[in-house]
Protein backbone atom coordinates (compact mmCIF):
# COMPACT_ATOMS: atom_id res chain seq x y z
CA UNK A 1 0.00 0.00 0.00
CA UNK A 2 2.88 2.35 0.62
CA UNK A 3 4.34 2.20 -2.73
CA UNK A 4 1.39 3.99 -4.36
CA UNK A 5 0.38 6.56 -1.32
CA UNK A 6 -1.17 10.18 -2.45
CA UNK A 7 2.30 12.19 -2.42
CA UNK A 8 0.41 14.86 0.20
CA UNK A 9 0.15 11.68 2.41
CA UNK A 10 -3.84 11.77 1.76
CA UNK A 11 -4.86 8.94 2.83
CA UNK A 12 -6.97 7.51 -0.35
CA UNK A 13 -10.49 5.75 0.78
CA UNK A 14 -13.07 4.27 -1.87
CA UNK A 15 -16.33 5.20 -1.71
CA UNK A 16 -19.45 3.66 -2.98
CA UNK A 17 -23.51 3.96 -2.70
CA UNK A 18 -25.81 1.34 -2.57
CA UNK A 19 -28.90 0.91 -4.01
CA UNK A 20 -31.36 -1.44 -6.48
CA UNK A 21 -31.52 -0.60 -10.34
CA UNK A 22 -35.14 -1.66 -9.95
CA UNK A 23 -35.71 1.20 -8.26
CA UNK A 24 -34.99 4.18 -10.70
CA UNK A 25 -37.43 3.78 -13.40
CA UNK A 26 -40.16 3.77 -10.70
CA UNK A 27 -39.45 6.43 -8.91
CA UNK A 28 -38.52 9.46 -9.98
CA UNK A 29 -35.64 11.68 -8.63
CA UNK A 30 -34.46 9.04 -5.91
CA UNK A 31 -31.28 8.05 -7.75
CA UNK A 32 -30.33 12.13 -7.73
CA UNK A 33 -31.23 12.25 -4.15
CA UNK A 34 -29.52 9.27 -3.04
CA UNK A 35 -26.38 10.42 -5.15
CA UNK A 36 -26.66 13.96 -3.79
CA UNK A 37 -26.75 12.21 -0.23
CA UNK A 38 -23.48 10.30 -1.47
CA UNK A 39 -21.60 13.38 -2.80
CA UNK A 40 -22.29 15.05 0.38
CA UNK A 41 -20.54 12.38 1.68
CA UNK A 42 -17.35 12.72 -0.48
CA UNK A 43 -17.10 15.94 0.20
CA UNK A 44 -16.56 15.79 3.65
CA UNK A 45 -13.86 12.67 3.63
CA UNK A 46 -12.17 15.52 1.20
CA UNK A 47 -12.00 17.89 4.21
CA UNK A 48 -11.08 15.08 6.59
CA UNK A 49 -8.15 14.95 4.34
CA UNK A 50 -8.60 11.96 1.94
CA UNK A 51 -8.33 11.23 -1.19
CA UNK A 52 -11.61 10.04 -2.50
CA UNK A 53 -11.77 7.50 -4.92
CA UNK A 54 -15.89 7.48 -5.58
CA UNK A 55 -17.68 4.33 -7.76
CA UNK A 56 -20.63 5.82 -7.56
CA UNK A 57 -24.20 4.15 -6.68
CA UNK A 58 -23.55 0.76 -7.22
CA UNK A 59 -26.35 -0.90 -7.65
CA UNK A 60 -26.19 -4.19 -9.73
CA UNK A 61 -23.70 -6.84 -9.03
CA UNK A 62 -21.61 -6.40 -11.93
CA UNK A 63 -21.38 -2.45 -10.94
CA UNK A 64 -20.11 -4.07 -7.61
CA UNK A 65 -17.45 -6.00 -9.33
CA UNK A 66 -16.59 -3.07 -11.22
CA UNK A 67 -16.27 -0.96 -8.10
CA UNK A 68 -13.83 -3.80 -7.09
CA UNK A 69 -11.74 -3.88 -9.25
CA UNK A 70 -11.83 0.05 -9.08
CA UNK A 71 -10.62 0.03 -5.43
CA UNK A 72 -7.93 -2.50 -6.04
CA UNK A 73 -6.47 -0.67 -9.52
CA UNK A 74 -6.02 2.57 -7.22
CA UNK A 75 -5.19 0.82 -4.16
CA UNK A 76 -6.91 2.40 -1.64
CA UNK A 77 -6.99 2.04 2.23
CA UNK A 78 -10.14 1.87 3.24
CA UNK A 79 -13.68 1.52 1.72
CA UNK A 80 -16.54 3.51 3.13
CA UNK A 81 -19.95 1.85 2.11
CA UNK A 82 -22.40 4.16 1.81
CA UNK A 83 -26.13 2.66 2.43
CA UNK A 84 -27.95 4.95 0.57
CA UNK A 85 -31.48 2.95 0.18
CA UNK A 86 -32.43 -1.21 0.38
CA UNK A 87 -30.11 -2.60 -1.49
CA UNK A 88 -29.52 -6.88 -2.04
CA UNK A 89 -26.47 -7.89 -0.13
CA UNK A 90 -25.01 -9.59 -3.56
CA UNK A 91 -24.30 -5.79 -4.80
CA UNK A 92 -22.70 -5.47 -1.51
CA UNK A 93 -20.09 -8.48 -1.06
CA UNK A 94 -18.27 -8.51 -4.48
CA UNK A 95 -17.00 -5.39 -3.27
CA UNK A 96 -16.05 -6.37 0.77
CA UNK A 97 -14.50 -9.54 -0.98
CA UNK A 98 -13.11 -7.99 -3.53
CA UNK A 99 -10.93 -5.63 -1.42
CA UNK A 100 -7.79 -6.44 0.90
CA UNK A 101 -8.75 -3.13 3.05
CA UNK A 102 -11.21 -2.26 6.13
CA UNK A 103 -14.60 -1.87 5.74
CA UNK A 104 -16.49 1.49 7.04
CA UNK A 105 -19.87 0.54 6.66
CA UNK A 106 -22.07 4.38 6.61
CA UNK A 107 -25.51 4.34 8.17
CA UNK A 108 -26.75 7.43 7.37
CA UNK A 109 -30.34 9.02 7.11
CA UNK A 110 -30.20 11.93 4.90
CA UNK A 111 -32.11 13.80 8.00
CA UNK A 112 -32.60 13.06 11.96
CA UNK A 113 -36.53 11.84 11.14
CA UNK A 114 -38.68 11.38 8.03
CA UNK A 115 -40.81 14.40 8.58
CA UNK A 116 -44.26 12.23 8.57
CA UNK A 117 -46.22 15.37 8.92
CA UNK A 118 -45.32 15.83 5.28
CA UNK A 119 -44.42 12.26 4.63
CA UNK A 120 -48.39 11.04 5.08
CA UNK A 121 -49.94 14.27 3.40
CA UNK A 122 -48.12 13.37 0.05
CA UNK A 123 -51.54 10.61 -0.53
CA UNK A 124 -49.96 8.82 -3.09
CA UNK A 125 -48.65 5.39 -2.13
CA UNK A 126 -45.68 5.58 -5.39
CA UNK A 127 -44.46 9.10 -4.07
CA UNK A 128 -44.80 7.86 -0.48
CA UNK A 129 -42.66 4.71 -1.02
CA UNK A 130 -40.30 6.71 -3.01
CA UNK A 131 -39.54 9.22 -0.06
CA UNK A 132 -39.37 6.51 2.49
CA UNK A 133 -36.54 5.08 -0.21
CA UNK A 134 -35.01 7.93 0.36
CA UNK A 135 -35.07 7.64 4.41
CA UNK A 136 -34.43 3.98 4.16
CA UNK A 137 -30.62 3.92 5.12
CA UNK A 138 -31.01 1.40 8.23
CA UNK A 139 -33.44 -0.96 6.48
CA UNK A 140 -30.81 -3.70 4.98
CA UNK A 141 -28.05 -3.02 7.85
CA UNK A 142 -28.90 -6.67 9.27
CA UNK A 143 -28.88 -8.21 6.05
CA UNK A 144 -25.53 -6.65 5.31
CA UNK A 145 -24.01 -7.40 8.59
CA UNK A 146 -25.72 -10.92 8.58
CA UNK A 147 -23.56 -11.76 5.27
CA UNK A 148 -19.95 -10.46 6.22
CA UNK A 149 -20.57 -12.45 8.82
CA UNK A 150 -21.41 -15.37 7.31
CA UNK A 151 -18.27 -15.16 5.07
CA UNK A 152 -15.77 -13.73 7.53
CA UNK A 153 -15.47 -9.81 6.19
CA UNK A 154 -14.02 -7.39 8.61
CA UNK A 155 -16.57 -3.95 8.72
CA UNK A 156 -17.33 -1.28 11.25
CA UNK A 157 -20.62 0.56 11.24
CA UNK A 158 -21.46 4.43 11.61
CA UNK A 159 -25.25 5.27 12.42
CA UNK A 160 -26.20 8.57 12.42
CA UNK A 161 -27.57 10.90 10.08
CA UNK A 162 -25.67 12.82 7.05
CA UNK A 163 -24.76 16.32 9.16
CA UNK A 164 -25.01 14.79 12.91
CA UNK A 165 -21.14 15.50 14.02
CA UNK A 166 -20.92 12.96 16.32
CA UNK A 167 -21.06 10.53 13.34
CA UNK A 168 -18.58 12.74 11.74
CA UNK A 169 -16.23 12.22 14.23
CA UNK A 170 -16.56 8.46 14.34
CA UNK A 171 -15.48 8.84 10.52
CA UNK A 172 -12.78 11.16 11.07
CA UNK A 173 -11.20 8.52 13.90
CA UNK A 174 -11.82 5.49 11.68
CA UNK A 175 -9.73 8.16 9.12
CA UNK A 176 -7.12 8.36 11.25
CA UNK A 177 -6.83 4.86 12.14
CA UNK A 178 -6.47 4.31 8.39
CA UNK A 179 -3.61 6.76 8.39
CA UNK A 180 -1.81 5.36 11.51
CA UNK A 181 -2.57 1.57 9.63
CA UNK A 182 -0.26 3.11 6.66
CA UNK A 183 2.04 4.62 8.97
CA UNK A 184 3.14 1.95 10.69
Amino acid sequence: LMGDSVADGATRVGLFGIGLDTYWPQFSGLKERLEGYQGVIAQRLTSLGCEVVDAGLVDTPDRARSASRLFTERNVEAVFLYISTYALSHTVLPVAQGVAAPIIVLNLQPVPAIDYETFNALGDRGLMTGEWLAHCQACCVPEIANVFNNVGVDYHLVTGWLEEQHAWEEIAAWVDAVAVRRTV
